[in-house]
This record gives structure tokens, C-alpha cells and sequence, in this order.
């Protein structure tokens, strides 16, 4: 570990550290599951990893998020989250991700109060400041505390720190709230997460690692990186990944030659668009 990363990972070691107690938001993705750890190391008992379950969160990864907490030896709960029913948020706005923030914070908050924990903490980075990220200010709002943030990690020093600590979510692929996988203005609903759901399960059962099926109405656009491109294109995948996507109600099924990205979608925003900063 180079020297810069080993005093980064110290900061966010001394800044849980006083903390004294803490939840977690934990989605047993790359950055909460090092929080977490961090939190386990330093806080043990008076750290809590809350996982919120809901229509927009896969159960392969609340399955994961279990036994990730297991193996860090954190305590770990659930709740139930029904995004769809916070105003605002089914409409899918531009700033969608402020509203679903600000309620599984405050479950985070309301959990944390019923255990006697202070803090509430969410793996935030670096490089989250550098897209368009509305639930920044949700968290700003309601305290979160943001330790990887604030010690300038960004996702490649989060991996190599994951790795050397033995988490084998090192170089888990980044993934998103199903629901970014929708054009801004375009309505979501239970029955269309579970379409793209099953798009996405697809793809990751035959072998694709880093994927998004975006929903345009009767058009699914997969992303692919591009080294991938000619395997999905090469028969009897193609005609496979073709058959699958109609089968789910698709008409037409098309590849992003652009490539994988995450927060294509944020690249339809005004800038105008991106100012939500709430009084």
C-alpha cells in the first residue's frame, strides 16, 4: 500500500473511530461493504450494517449483502423500504435520487435511535462528486457521516484497500438502484423493475460481468463494455439475448455501441436540471 493510500485509509479509520457507534447503509456493494469493515474493526458491537429491501434492490444482492455481513462479522438487520410510494419518486424526476435517499436515511436514522447508535454512515467517494448525484445533498441533510469521502478515496483506492483486506467485493462491478436504469420522466413501476430485473439476470447468468439494460419504453438498450461486444454479438448468444428480451415484452433490442457506463441516463440532463440544492 503506497503511502498517500495508507493515510487515507487512516483517516476514515480515526474519523469512524470517534464516532463511537455507528449504523451502517450497507447494499453489499464495493464502498459500504469497506465501511462496514472498517466499522466492525473499530466500533465492534456499536456498529450496526442496515440493508433496506425494496423493489428497486434485487434479491441476489440482499442475499449477498447477508453474507458479506456474516463473514465482516458485523450485526446486521434489514428493512423494508417501498420506494415507489415516496412522493415524488414513481414520477422519476431528475432528482429521484434525493427523494429515495432522504427516506432510507431517515429508516437509517430511526434504526439507529432504536439501537442507541449516534451516527449514521453511507460509503460515499470521491468520485461521487463528480457526476450527478442528488442524494449528496439528502445526506447532507440528515448528518450522514461520509468517511471515505471525506478522506479523498476514490473507488480505485476503495478497491485496492478491499483487496488487501481480503473482501471479496474488491472488483465487484459497480451497480445502481434498478431504477436508473429508466429515462428521466419515464414513470416507474413494480412491473417494469421486475422486467429490467429479469433483462439484467440474463445477461449475468451467461457470463457478462459489467451490464445495463436501460428501459426506453418497447426498446431495451443493453450496455456492454466493448471487449464484450463481439461475444453477445457472435450466434447462438445473440439469438439467445434476442429471444429473452421479446420474451419479457421488448420489441426491439439494441447495443449501446458507446459501451457500459454507469449514469448514462444523467447525459439527457440540462444543466438547469442539476441544480436542486434545497433551502
Amino acid at each position: 500500500m503506497t503511502k498517500e493510500l495508507q493515510a487515507k485509509i487512516g483517516k476514515v479509520r480515526e474519523r469512524i473511530r470517534v464516532l463511537d457507534s455507528a449504523a451502517v447503509a450497507f447494499s453489499g456493494g464495493v464502498d459500504s461493504t469497506l465501511v462496514a469493515k472498517i466499522c466492525a474493526e473499530e466500533l465492534g458491537s456499536k456498529a450496526l450494517a442496515v440493508t433496506a429491501r425494496s423493489e428497486t434492490y434485487p434479491e441476489e444482492e440482499a442475499d449477498e449483502a447477508r453474507e458479506l455481513a456474516a463473514m465482516i462479522g458485523i450485526r446486521h438487520v434489514f428493512v423494508e423500504s417501498r420506494e415507489l410510494d415516496i412522493e415524488g419518486y414513481a414520477d422519476n424526476p431528475p432528482d429521484r435520487c434525493y427523494h429515495c435517499k432522504r427516506e432510507l436515511l431517515g429508516q437509517l436514522r430511526r434504526v439507529a435511535d432504536e439501537h442507541g447508535l449516534k451516527h449514521i454512515v453511507d460509503g460515499a467517494n470521491a468520485e461521487d462528486t463528480g457526476d450527478w448525484r442528488p442524494g449528496l445533498q439528502a445526506a447532507k441533510e440528515l448528518g450522514a457521516v461520509q468517511p471515505l469521502l471525506e478522506a479523498g478515496m476514490t473507488k480505485s483506492d476503495i478497491r485496492e484497500v478491499s483487496r488487501i483486506l481480503g473482501l471479496p467485493t474488491w472488483d465487484k462491478p459497480a451497480y445502481a438502484c434498478v431504477a436508473s436504469r429508466f429515462p428521466y420522466g419515464e414513470r416507474i413501476t413494480a412491473d417494469k423493475l421486475e422486467t429490467v430485473k429479469a433483462a439484467e439476470r440474463f445477461l449475468r447468468a451467461n457470463g457478462f460481468r459489467n451490464y445495463r439494460a436501460r428501459y426506453h419504453g418497447n426498446v431495451v438498450r443493453i450496455e456492454l463494455p466493448v471487449e464484450d461486444m463481439p461475444r453477445a454479438l457472435a450466434d447462438p448468444l445473440r439469438g439467445e439475448i434476442v429471444a429473452h428480451m421479446k420474451s419479457l415484452g421488448f420489441l426491439y433490442v439494441a447495443l449501446d455501441l458507446q459501451g457500459y457506463r454507469t449514469g448514462s441516463m444523467n447525459e439527457a440532463l440540462a444543466p438547469d436540471e442539476r441544480n436542486i440544492e434545497k433551502k
